[in-house]
């Protein structure tokens, strides 16, 4: 038998650490990350335990990945959703949309997220962060921006803001006024992008008003 040619060999090692990640995702949405061991994610990859640590120094830095990956490819599969369109404004508000979505529909692993970028090891600046980071500032830039690099940074604290207050625990916001608050912003029309859930905020379409949560 002849020996695998190096594209062969890259594309193995791709899978093999694809699966990881998804596995990671799967069980800390499932157990959560302390129950969640790297032993655990190579079983339910079906790969060799070995394999995890050559492909990430510890279980911090492989969940931080996975959660990356996931939030890329919400990001992507929202931004080229049919009718796909090449409007700026339209791919910001799907972009605000697909993240608060995810605060929504995966709370215990966005919080996690949030948590280990807080730890000692910050932001991983793993290839999963980076795609993330591609489409967000594509997205800027698309929207019309004169400065990519300061705007990108500024959508970017923008999210985190919005994700940490949607998952504060005794104390979230809602979504739908975190939406409103965000498309107000950046000038976005409530009928832009796909509101989470088809929501409203808590007065009806057009009360965005803060008031309420505080005091």
């Amino acid at each position: 038998m002849s020996p695998r040619s190096a594209s062969v060999n890259e594309e193995l090692r791709r899978r093999s650490r694809e699966r990881l990640l998804q596995a990671a995702v799967e069980l800390v949405n499932e157990h959560g990350y302390e129950a969640t061991t790297l032993g655990g994610i190579a079983d339910r990859a079906g790969s060799a335990r070995g394999l995890v640590s050559y492909y990430f120094p510890g279980k911090r830095q492989l969940v931080q990945s996975a959660v990356h990956r996931l939030m890329h490819r919400t990001l992507e599969e929202a931004l080229e959703r049919e009718p796909r369109t090449e409007d700026g404004r339209e791919r910001l508000a799907r972009a605000i949309d697909a993240i608060l979505a995810l605060a929504r529909d995966r709370p215990v692993l966005m919080r996690q997220h949030m948590a280990g970028i807080l730890q000692a090891e910050g932001l991983v600046q793993c290839p999963e962060q980076q795609r993330l980071a591609h489409l967000l500032r594509d997205t800027v830039a698309r929207y019309g921006s004169t400065d990519v690099d300061a705007d990108y940074a500024t959508l970017r604290a923008l999210l985190m803001g919005a994700v940490y207050a949607a998952l504060v625990p005794g104390a979230p916001m809602p979504v739908p006024v975190l939406r409103g608050e965000l498309f107000k912003r950046y000038r976005l029309d409530r009928d832009m992008g796909l509101p989470p859930g088809g929501e409203t905020t808590p007065g009806g379409p057009q009360d965005t008003d803060l008031s309420r949560f505080f005091g």
